[in-house]
Protein backbone atom coordinates (compact mmCIF):
# COMPACT_ATOMS: atom_id res chain seq x y z
CA UNK A 1 0.00 0.00 0.00
CA UNK A 2 1.30 3.68 0.02
CA UNK A 3 3.39 5.41 2.62
CA UNK A 4 3.40 8.81 3.09
CA UNK A 5 7.05 10.60 3.24
CA UNK A 6 7.08 14.31 4.55
CA UNK A 7 3.26 14.24 3.73
CA UNK A 8 3.63 13.25 -0.27
CA UNK A 9 1.81 10.59 -1.27
CA UNK A 10 3.76 7.07 -2.67
CA UNK A 11 3.16 5.33 -4.81
CA UNK A 12 3.97 1.75 -4.90
CA UNK A 13 3.69 -0.84 -8.58
CA UNK A 14 1.33 -3.70 -8.55
CA UNK A 15 2.57 -6.69 -9.91
CA UNK A 16 1.57 -10.64 -9.62
CA UNK A 17 -1.56 -9.03 -7.02
CA UNK A 18 0.96 -7.15 -4.67
CA UNK A 19 2.21 -3.82 -4.00
CA UNK A 20 5.61 -3.89 -4.41
CA UNK A 21 8.14 -0.32 -3.61
CA UNK A 22 10.42 0.96 -5.91
CA UNK A 23 13.96 2.42 -5.36
CA UNK A 24 13.86 5.63 -6.89
CA UNK A 25 10.65 7.79 -7.00
CA UNK A 26 9.39 10.86 -9.72
CA UNK A 27 8.37 14.22 -8.13
CA UNK A 28 4.60 14.42 -9.30
CA UNK A 29 2.87 17.64 -8.72
CA UNK A 30 -0.50 19.07 -8.27
CA UNK A 31 -1.01 21.23 -11.09
CA UNK A 32 -3.30 23.79 -9.33
CA UNK A 33 -0.94 24.62 -7.23
CA UNK A 34 2.36 23.71 -8.80
CA UNK A 35 3.44 22.20 -5.42
CA UNK A 36 4.98 18.43 -5.41
CA UNK A 37 2.34 15.82 -3.55
CA UNK A 38 2.98 12.14 -4.75
CA UNK A 39 6.02 10.38 -5.27
CA UNK A 40 5.73 7.67 -8.74
CA UNK A 41 8.00 4.62 -8.40
CA UNK A 42 10.36 5.48 -11.13
CA UNK A 43 10.58 1.94 -12.47
CA UNK A 44 12.74 0.11 -15.11
CA UNK A 45 13.45 -3.33 -16.80
CA UNK A 46 13.88 -5.03 -13.69
CA UNK A 47 10.08 -4.05 -12.84
CA UNK A 48 8.46 -4.34 -15.70
CA UNK A 49 10.21 -8.14 -16.22
CA UNK A 50 8.93 -8.94 -12.54
CA UNK A 51 5.24 -7.72 -14.56
CA UNK A 52 5.21 -9.33 -17.47
CA UNK A 53 6.91 -12.51 -16.05
CA UNK A 54 3.10 -12.14 -13.78
CA UNK A 55 0.92 -11.45 -16.58
CA UNK A 56 2.57 -14.69 -18.49
CA UNK A 57 1.88 -16.77 -15.60
CA UNK A 58 -1.46 -15.45 -15.20
CA UNK A 59 -2.66 -15.82 -18.62
CA UNK A 60 -2.95 -19.79 -19.04
CA UNK A 61 -6.17 -19.87 -16.43
CA UNK A 62 -7.11 -16.21 -17.53
CA UNK A 63 -8.20 -17.20 -21.06
CA UNK A 64 -8.92 -20.42 -20.32
CA UNK A 65 -12.25 -18.80 -18.30
CA UNK A 66 -15.60 -18.51 -20.60
CA UNK A 67 -16.41 -14.17 -21.58
CA UNK A 68 -19.42 -15.11 -19.30
CA UNK A 69 -16.98 -15.79 -16.16
CA UNK A 70 -14.68 -12.67 -16.77
CA UNK A 71 -16.96 -10.53 -17.73
CA UNK A 72 -18.74 -10.88 -14.41
CA UNK A 73 -15.09 -9.42 -12.90
CA UNK A 74 -15.47 -6.33 -15.59
CA UNK A 75 -19.12 -5.42 -14.28
CA UNK A 76 -17.78 -6.20 -10.43
CA UNK A 77 -14.75 -3.66 -11.16
CA UNK A 78 -17.58 -1.03 -12.50
CA UNK A 79 -19.54 -1.41 -9.71
CA UNK A 80 -16.34 -0.83 -7.08
CA UNK A 81 -15.64 2.30 -8.60
CA UNK A 82 -18.50 3.63 -8.88
CA UNK A 83 -19.26 2.92 -5.28
CA UNK A 84 -16.17 4.90 -4.37
CA UNK A 85 -16.88 8.15 -6.98
CA UNK A 86 -16.06 10.91 -4.99
CA UNK A 87 -12.76 9.25 -3.76
CA UNK A 88 -11.50 8.94 -7.50
CA UNK A 89 -13.37 11.92 -8.42
CA UNK A 90 -10.92 14.48 -5.95
CA UNK A 91 -8.02 12.30 -6.95
CA UNK A 92 -8.42 12.59 -10.69
CA UNK A 93 -8.40 15.99 -10.40
CA UNK A 94 -5.91 17.21 -7.60
CA UNK A 95 -3.35 14.77 -10.12
CA UNK A 96 -4.69 16.07 -13.62
CA UNK A 97 -5.56 19.54 -12.80
CA UNK A 98 -9.05 19.28 -14.34
CA UNK A 99 -11.87 20.64 -12.59
CA UNK A 100 -13.42 18.13 -9.95
CA UNK A 101 -16.83 18.69 -12.12
CA UNK A 102 -15.27 17.22 -15.65
CA UNK A 103 -13.95 14.29 -13.46
CA UNK A 104 -17.57 13.69 -11.86
CA UNK A 105 -19.20 14.30 -15.04
CA UNK A 106 -16.90 12.33 -17.21
CA UNK A 107 -14.02 10.73 -16.83
CA UNK A 108 -15.01 8.67 -13.36
CA UNK A 109 -18.21 7.58 -14.90
CA UNK A 110 -16.60 6.85 -18.18
CA UNK A 111 -13.97 4.46 -16.77
CA UNK A 112 -16.72 2.67 -14.73
CA UNK A 113 -18.36 2.37 -18.07
CA UNK A 114 -15.79 0.90 -20.11
CA UNK A 115 -15.59 -2.35 -18.05
CA UNK A 116 -19.31 -2.43 -18.32
CA UNK A 117 -19.55 -1.85 -21.71
CA UNK A 118 -16.78 -4.54 -22.70
CA UNK A 119 -18.34 -7.10 -20.15
CA UNK A 120 -21.13 -7.03 -22.30
CA UNK A 121 -19.59 -6.28 -25.88
CA UNK A 122 -17.30 -9.71 -25.54
CA UNK A 123 -20.33 -11.77 -24.88
CA UNK A 124 -21.95 -11.11 -28.62
CA UNK A 125 -19.84 -11.44 -30.79
CA UNK A 126 -19.90 -13.56 -33.76
CA UNK A 127 -17.77 -15.48 -35.80
CA UNK A 128 -17.11 -16.41 -39.42
CA UNK A 129 -18.45 -20.03 -41.29
CA UNK A 130 -18.74 -20.69 -45.21
CA UNK A 131 -19.49 -24.50 -46.84
CA UNK A 132 -17.86 -25.59 -49.49
CA UNK A 133 -20.00 -28.88 -49.93
CA UNK A 134 -18.55 -29.72 -53.44
CA UNK A 135 -15.62 -30.63 -51.49
CA UNK A 136 -17.00 -31.84 -48.32
CA UNK A 137 -15.86 -29.40 -45.95
CA UNK A 138 -17.06 -27.14 -43.53
CA UNK A 139 -14.86 -23.80 -42.88
CA UNK A 140 -15.17 -21.88 -39.61
CA UNK A 141 -13.42 -18.84 -37.63
CA UNK A 142 -12.14 -19.47 -33.85
CA UNK A 143 -10.61 -15.88 -32.13
CA UNK A 144 -8.20 -16.56 -29.30
CA UNK A 145 -6.74 -14.25 -27.00
CA UNK A 146 -2.78 -12.96 -28.00
CA UNK A 147 -1.05 -13.10 -24.23
CA UNK A 148 0.52 -10.71 -22.59
CA UNK A 149 -0.54 -6.94 -23.72
CA UNK A 150 1.31 -4.07 -22.91
CA UNK A 151 -0.64 -0.74 -22.67
CA UNK A 152 0.45 2.68 -22.21
CA UNK A 153 -1.95 5.39 -21.33
CA UNK A 154 -2.07 9.18 -21.22
CA UNK A 155 -2.42 12.20 -18.92
CA UNK A 156 -5.20 14.04 -20.05
CA UNK A 157 -7.96 11.58 -19.26
CA UNK A 158 -5.73 9.40 -16.94
CA UNK A 159 -8.37 6.41 -15.57
CA UNK A 160 -10.73 6.92 -18.50
CA UNK A 161 -8.33 6.03 -21.03
CA UNK A 162 -6.36 3.45 -19.42
CA UNK A 163 -9.64 1.33 -18.70
CA UNK A 164 -10.59 1.96 -22.13
CA UNK A 165 -7.67 -0.80 -22.58
CA UNK A 166 -7.56 -2.34 -20.03
CA UNK A 167 -11.22 -3.70 -20.35
CA UNK A 168 -11.50 -5.34 -24.12
CA UNK A 169 -7.85 -6.70 -23.26
CA UNK A 170 -8.87 -9.02 -20.19
CA UNK A 171 -12.38 -9.27 -21.47
CA UNK A 172 -10.93 -11.12 -24.60
CA UNK A 173 -8.84 -13.31 -22.00
CA UNK A 174 -5.12 -11.53 -22.08
CA UNK A 175 -3.16 -10.53 -19.48
CA UNK A 176 -2.19 -6.95 -19.14
CA UNK A 177 1.15 -4.65 -18.05
CA UNK A 178 0.28 -1.03 -18.29
CA UNK A 179 2.37 2.35 -17.55
CA UNK A 180 -0.08 5.20 -16.64
CA UNK A 181 1.83 8.42 -17.55
CA UNK A 182 3.88 9.49 -14.42
CA UNK A 183 2.21 12.61 -14.41
CA UNK A 184 -1.19 11.21 -13.77
CA UNK A 185 -1.07 7.73 -11.36
CA UNK A 186 -2.82 8.33 -9.03
CA UNK A 187 -6.16 7.11 -10.19
CA UNK A 188 -4.49 3.83 -11.54
CA UNK A 189 -3.30 3.09 -8.25
CA UNK A 190 -6.41 3.35 -6.68
CA UNK A 191 -8.33 1.25 -8.72
CA UNK A 192 -5.35 -1.66 -8.47
CA UNK A 193 -6.42 -1.81 -4.85
CA UNK A 194 -9.95 -2.82 -6.27
CA UNK A 195 -8.77 -5.83 -8.18
CA UNK A 196 -8.90 -8.52 -5.30
CA UNK A 197 -11.82 -7.43 -4.39
CA UNK A 198 -13.05 -7.72 -7.73
CA UNK A 199 -12.21 -11.05 -7.62
CA UNK A 200 -9.55 -10.39 -10.28
CA UNK A 201 -6.54 -13.45 -10.26
CA UNK A 202 -2.88 -12.44 -9.83
CA UNK A 203 -0.97 -11.60 -12.53
CA UNK A 204 -4.05 -11.08 -14.93
CA UNK A 205 -3.65 -6.81 -14.40
CA UNK A 206 -0.06 -5.13 -13.38
CA UNK A 207 0.21 -1.51 -13.61
CA UNK A 208 4.05 -0.49 -13.70
CA UNK A 209 4.14 3.44 -12.91
CA UNK A 210 7.71 5.52 -14.38
CA UNK A 211 8.53 7.68 -17.58
CA UNK A 212 8.38 6.75 -20.76
CA UNK A 213 11.79 5.70 -21.90
CA UNK A 214 12.79 3.63 -19.15
CA UNK A 215 9.71 2.19 -18.00
CA UNK A 216 7.23 2.23 -21.06
CA UNK A 217 10.68 1.38 -23.27
CA UNK A 218 11.12 -1.77 -21.50
CA UNK A 219 7.69 -2.82 -21.83
CA UNK A 220 7.07 -2.28 -25.70
CA UNK A 221 10.67 -3.56 -26.65
CA UNK A 222 10.05 -6.89 -24.15
CA UNK A 223 9.93 -10.01 -26.35
CA UNK A 224 7.10 -11.38 -24.69
CA UNK A 225 4.56 -8.91 -25.14
CA UNK A 226 3.43 -9.69 -28.13
CA UNK A 227 0.88 -6.56 -28.76
CA UNK A 228 1.33 -2.73 -27.94
CA UNK A 229 -1.59 -0.61 -27.13
CA UNK A 230 -0.99 3.01 -26.72
CA UNK A 231 -2.39 6.49 -26.46
CA UNK A 232 -0.14 9.70 -26.78
CA UNK A 233 2.40 11.60 -28.90
CA UNK A 234 3.00 10.55 -32.66
CA UNK A 235 6.70 11.00 -32.02
CA UNK A 236 6.57 8.91 -29.25
CA UNK A 237 4.61 6.86 -31.46
CA UNK A 238 7.19 6.49 -33.77
CA UNK A 239 10.15 5.44 -31.52
CA UNK A 240 7.18 2.30 -29.93
CA UNK A 241 6.81 1.60 -33.62
CA UNK A 242 10.58 1.19 -34.15
CA UNK A 243 11.10 -0.95 -30.97
CA UNK A 244 8.27 -3.35 -31.88
CA UNK A 245 9.41 -4.01 -35.49
CA UNK A 246 11.98 -6.80 -34.87
CA UNK A 247 9.25 -8.81 -33.06
CA UNK A 248 6.28 -8.03 -35.95
CA UNK A 249 4.50 -7.03 -32.61
CA UNK A 250 0.09 -5.80 -33.36
CA UNK A 251 0.19 -2.00 -32.60
CA UNK A 252 -2.78 -0.19 -32.17
CA UNK A 253 -1.96 3.68 -31.79
CA UNK A 254 -4.40 6.12 -30.97
CA UNK A 255 -2.31 9.83 -31.66
CA UNK A 256 -2.81 13.21 -32.05
CA UNK A 257 -5.24 15.74 -33.74
CA UNK A 258 -5.32 18.95 -35.12
CA UNK A 259 -9.26 18.97 -35.61
CA UNK A 260 -11.19 21.71 -37.76
CA UNK A 261 -14.41 22.83 -37.38
CA UNK A 262 -16.44 23.99 -40.71
CA UNK A 263 -18.79 26.21 -40.29
CA UNK A 264 -21.25 27.14 -42.87
CA UNK A 265 -23.35 30.35 -43.40
CA UNK A 266 -26.70 28.19 -42.88
CA UNK A 267 -25.53 27.09 -39.22
CA UNK A 268 -27.28 27.56 -36.49
CA UNK A 269 -25.24 29.86 -34.64
CA UNK A 270 -26.51 29.33 -31.19
CA UNK A 271 -25.79 26.04 -31.34
CA UNK A 272 -22.70 25.81 -32.78
CA UNK A 273 -20.75 28.53 -30.56
CA UNK A 274 -21.70 26.53 -27.98
CA UNK A 275 -20.77 23.25 -28.89
CA UNK A 276 -17.42 25.06 -30.58
CA UNK A 277 -16.60 26.70 -27.38
CA UNK A 278 -17.23 23.37 -25.29
CA UNK A 279 -14.99 21.44 -28.00
CA UNK A 280 -12.03 24.07 -28.38
CA UNK A 281 -11.58 24.15 -24.87
CA UNK A 282 -12.69 21.31 -22.44
CA UNK A 283 -10.08 19.44 -20.14
CA UNK A 284 -7.79 23.23 -20.37
CA UNK A 285 -8.41 21.85 -24.26
CA UNK A 286 -5.87 19.07 -23.19
CA UNK A 287 -8.10 16.26 -25.49
CA UNK A 288 -6.92 14.19 -28.71
CA UNK A 289 -10.43 15.58 -29.60
CA UNK A 290 -10.33 19.04 -29.00
CA UNK A 291 -11.21 21.84 -32.16
CA UNK A 292 -8.07 23.78 -32.59
CA UNK A 293 -9.10 25.42 -36.04
CA UNK A 294 -12.44 26.80 -37.14
CA UNK A 295 -13.04 27.70 -40.74
CA UNK A 296 -16.19 30.33 -41.36
CA UNK A 297 -17.78 31.12 -44.17
CA UNK A 298 -17.06 34.28 -44.99
CA UNK A 299 -20.54 36.23 -45.17
CA UNK A 300 -20.77 35.21 -41.52
CA UNK A 301 -17.49 35.16 -40.16
CA UNK A 302 -17.27 39.15 -38.94
CA UNK A 303 -20.60 38.28 -36.36
CA UNK A 304 -18.83 34.64 -35.86
CA UNK A 305 -16.02 35.96 -34.37
CA UNK A 306 -17.69 38.11 -32.29
CA UNK A 307 -19.85 35.87 -30.85
CA UNK A 308 -17.52 33.31 -30.55
CA UNK A 309 -14.81 35.37 -28.86
CA UNK A 310 -17.75 36.55 -26.13
CA UNK A 311 -18.77 33.08 -25.06
CA UNK A 312 -15.23 32.08 -24.88
CA UNK A 313 -14.54 35.26 -22.63
CA UNK A 314 -17.27 33.28 -20.56
CA UNK A 315 -15.79 29.75 -20.00
CA UNK A 316 -14.27 30.20 -16.77
CA UNK A 317 -10.85 29.08 -15.52
CA UNK A 318 -10.09 29.03 -11.93
CA UNK A 319 -9.66 26.71 -8.88
CA UNK A 320 -10.56 22.53 -10.43
CA UNK A 321 -12.38 22.56 -6.95
CA UNK A 322 -14.43 25.25 -7.66
CA UNK A 323 -18.07 23.96 -9.46
CA UNK A 324 -18.32 27.55 -11.13
CA UNK A 325 -15.33 27.09 -13.23
CA UNK A 326 -15.41 25.15 -16.22
CA UNK A 327 -11.39 25.06 -16.78
CA UNK A 328 -8.70 24.05 -14.14
CA UNK A 329 -4.88 24.18 -14.65
CA UNK A 330 -2.69 22.57 -17.41
CA UNK A 331 -1.18 19.25 -16.64
CA UNK A 332 2.92 21.04 -16.32
CA UNK A 333 4.68 23.72 -16.06
CA UNK A 334 6.58 23.11 -19.10
CA UNK A 335 3.06 22.11 -21.10
CA UNK A 336 1.94 25.80 -19.87
CA UNK A 337 5.47 26.82 -21.12
CA UNK A 338 5.14 25.22 -24.78
CA UNK A 339 1.20 26.09 -25.15
CA UNK A 340 2.03 29.66 -24.35
CA UNK A 341 4.82 29.69 -26.87
CA UNK A 342 2.37 29.06 -29.51
CA UNK A 343 0.36 32.09 -28.50
CA UNK A 344 3.41 34.06 -28.99
CA UNK A 345 4.29 32.37 -32.20
CA UNK A 346 1.19 33.37 -33.68
CA UNK A 347 1.41 37.28 -32.36
CA UNK A 348 4.61 37.63 -34.21
CA UNK A 349 3.64 36.58 -37.24
CA UNK A 350 0.60 38.98 -37.05
CA UNK A 351 -1.69 37.32 -35.86
CA UNK A 352 -4.20 38.94 -33.58
CA UNK A 353 -5.03 37.51 -30.29
CA UNK A 354 -8.71 38.63 -29.16
CA UNK A 355 -8.85 36.50 -25.83
CA UNK A 356 -7.00 34.55 -23.37
CA UNK A 357 -3.59 34.68 -23.13
CA UNK A 358 -1.75 37.60 -22.36
CA UNK A 359 -4.94 39.87 -22.66
CA UNK A 360 -7.70 38.45 -20.19
CA UNK A 361 -6.28 38.37 -16.53
CA UNK A 362 -7.06 35.51 -14.15
CA UNK A 363 -7.95 35.84 -10.69
CA UNK A 364 -6.70 32.99 -9.06
CA UNK A 365 -7.21 32.20 -5.35
CA UNK A 366 -3.70 32.72 -3.30
CA UNK A 367 -3.13 29.14 -2.91
CA UNK A 368 -3.61 28.59 -7.13
CA UNK A 369 -1.28 31.41 -8.01
CA UNK A 370 1.83 28.86 -8.84
CA UNK A 371 -0.46 26.87 -10.83
CA UNK A 372 -0.80 25.88 -14.44
CA UNK A 373 -3.62 28.42 -15.40
CA UNK A 374 -4.15 29.48 -18.53
CA UNK A 375 -7.77 31.24 -19.95
CA UNK A 376 -9.65 30.21 -22.90
CA UNK A 377 -7.33 31.71 -25.86
CA UNK A 378 -9.15 32.59 -29.68
CA UNK A 379 -6.62 34.06 -32.32
CA UNK A 380 -7.19 34.84 -36.03
CA UNK A 381 -5.13 36.18 -38.99
CA UNK A 382 -2.62 33.15 -38.79
CA UNK A 383 -1.89 31.45 -42.12
CA UNK A 384 -2.79 28.17 -42.43
CA UNK A 385 1.34 27.12 -42.84
CA UNK A 386 2.10 28.75 -40.03
CA UNK A 387 2.81 26.31 -37.04
CA UNK A 388 0.25 27.57 -34.78
CA UNK A 389 -2.02 26.17 -37.32
CA UNK A 390 -0.27 22.53 -38.37
CA UNK A 391 1.04 21.23 -34.61
CA UNK A 392 -0.85 20.24 -31.85
CA UNK A 393 -0.65 23.05 -29.55
CA UNK A 394 -2.92 20.89 -26.94
CA UNK A 395 -3.99 23.54 -24.87
CA UNK A 396 -6.86 26.11 -24.48
CA UNK A 397 -6.03 27.88 -27.75
CA UNK A 398 -8.13 27.13 -30.97
CA UNK A 399 -8.01 29.51 -34.35
CA UNK A 400 -10.58 31.26 -36.33
CA UNK A 401 -10.06 31.89 -40.27
CA UNK A 402 -12.87 32.84 -42.97
CA UNK A 403 -13.65 30.74 -46.30
CA UNK A 404 -15.40 31.51 -49.34
CA UNK A 405 -15.78 27.75 -50.90
CA UNK A 406 -17.04 24.32 -49.92
CA UNK A 407 -13.81 22.68 -51.51
CA UNK A 408 -11.80 25.51 -50.29
CA UNK A 409 -13.02 24.37 -46.92
CA UNK A 410 -12.26 20.77 -47.47
CA UNK A 411 -8.49 21.13 -48.80
CA UNK A 412 -7.54 23.56 -45.53
CA UNK A 413 -9.53 21.16 -43.43
CA UNK A 414 -7.40 18.71 -44.67
CA UNK A 415 -4.31 20.30 -44.82
CA UNK A 416 -2.85 19.11 -42.01
CA UNK A 417 -0.55 15.69 -41.19
CA UNK A 418 -3.00 14.78 -38.57
CA UNK A 419 -6.40 13.19 -39.16
CA UNK A 420 -8.20 12.25 -36.18
CA UNK A 421 -11.86 13.87 -36.23
CA UNK A 422 -13.40 17.14 -37.61
CA UNK A 423 -16.99 18.83 -36.94
CA UNK A 424 -19.23 20.48 -39.79
CA UNK A 425 -21.83 22.79 -39.02
CA UNK A 426 -24.78 23.19 -41.39
CA UNK A 427 -28.48 22.83 -41.90
CA UNK A 428 -27.82 21.34 -45.62
CA UNK A 429 -28.29 17.18 -44.92
CA UNK A 430 -26.44 16.90 -48.98
CA UNK A 431 -24.15 18.86 -47.45
CA UNK A 432 -22.99 17.59 -44.29
CA UNK A 433 -22.84 13.98 -45.53
CA UNK A 434 -20.77 15.46 -48.93
CA UNK A 435 -18.45 17.28 -46.34
CA UNK A 436 -18.05 14.96 -44.29
CA UNK A 437 -17.32 12.10 -46.65
CA UNK A 438 -14.04 14.08 -48.30
CA UNK A 439 -12.63 15.09 -44.67
CA UNK A 440 -9.38 13.19 -43.88
CA UNK A 441 -10.99 12.15 -40.20
CA UNK A 442 -11.61 8.89 -38.78
CA UNK A 443 -14.28 10.74 -37.09
CA UNK A 444 -16.84 13.60 -38.25
CA UNK A 445 -19.47 14.80 -35.81
CA UNK A 446 -22.28 17.40 -37.76
CA UNK A 447 -23.93 20.02 -35.64
CA UNK A 448 -22.49 18.19 -32.43
CA UNK A 449 -19.20 16.89 -31.07
CA UNK A 450 -18.24 13.98 -28.92
CA UNK A 451 -21.10 12.23 -29.05
CA UNK A 452 -20.16 8.73 -29.14
CA UNK A 453 -21.06 5.13 -29.33
CA UNK A 454 -18.78 2.46 -27.95
CA UNK A 455 -19.48 0.06 -30.63
CA UNK A 456 -18.40 2.29 -33.54
CA UNK A 457 -14.64 2.52 -34.55
CA UNK A 458 -12.58 5.15 -32.84
CA UNK A 459 -9.40 6.01 -34.37
CA UNK A 460 -7.61 8.44 -36.74
CA UNK A 461 -6.14 8.87 -40.53
CA UNK A 462 -2.50 9.92 -41.41
CA UNK A 463 -0.52 10.87 -38.43
CA UNK A 464 -3.01 10.17 -35.82
CA UNK A 465 -2.83 6.60 -35.65
CA UNK A 466 -3.04 3.02 -36.61
CA UNK A 467 -5.94 1.14 -35.70
CA UNK A 468 -9.01 1.59 -34.26
CA UNK A 469 -10.89 1.32 -31.12
CA UNK A 470 -14.51 0.27 -30.17
CA UNK A 471 -16.48 -2.73 -29.55
CA UNK A 472 -15.83 -4.80 -32.88
CA UNK A 473 -12.30 -3.35 -33.66
CA UNK A 474 -11.02 -3.43 -29.80
CA UNK A 475 -12.06 -7.50 -29.68
CA UNK A 476 -10.04 -7.82 -32.55
CA UNK A 477 -7.40 -6.31 -31.74
CA UNK A 478 -7.17 -7.94 -28.95
CA UNK A 479 -7.96 -11.26 -30.40
CA UNK A 480 -5.72 -13.37 -33.14
CA UNK A 481 -8.25 -15.01 -35.94
CA UNK A 482 -8.15 -19.01 -37.11
CA UNK A 483 -9.24 -20.08 -39.64
CA UNK A 484 -10.43 -23.78 -39.41
CA UNK A 485 -11.50 -26.30 -42.00
CA UNK A 486 -13.40 -29.40 -41.68
CA UNK A 487 -13.39 -32.31 -44.08
CA UNK A 488 -16.72 -34.42 -43.51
Amino acid sequence: MAKTSESHLVLENFIGGKFLSCGSHIDSYDPSTGKVYCKVPDSGKEEVDAAVAAAKEAFPEWSARSPEQRAQILYKLAELIEAKLDEFVKAESKDQGKTVTLARTVDIPRAAYNFRFFASSVLHHLTECSQLDHMGCLNYTVRCPVGVAGLISPWNLPLYLLTWKIAPAIAAGNTVVAKPSEMTSVTAWMMCKLMEQAGVPPGVVNIVFGTGPKAGDALVGHPDVPLVSFTGSTATAQRITERCAPYCKKLSLELGGKNPAIVFADADLDQCIETTVRSSFSNQGEICLCTSRIYVERSIYPAFLQRFVAAARKWKTGAPSDPSNNNGALISKEHLEKVRSFVALAKSEGGTIHCGEGVDELDLPEENKAGYFMPATVISGVSDSSRVMQDEIFGPVTCVSPFDTEDEAVSRGNGVRYGLSATVWSRDVGRVHRVARRLQAGLVWTNCWMVRDLNLPFGGMKNSGVGREGGKDSYHFFTEVKSITIKH
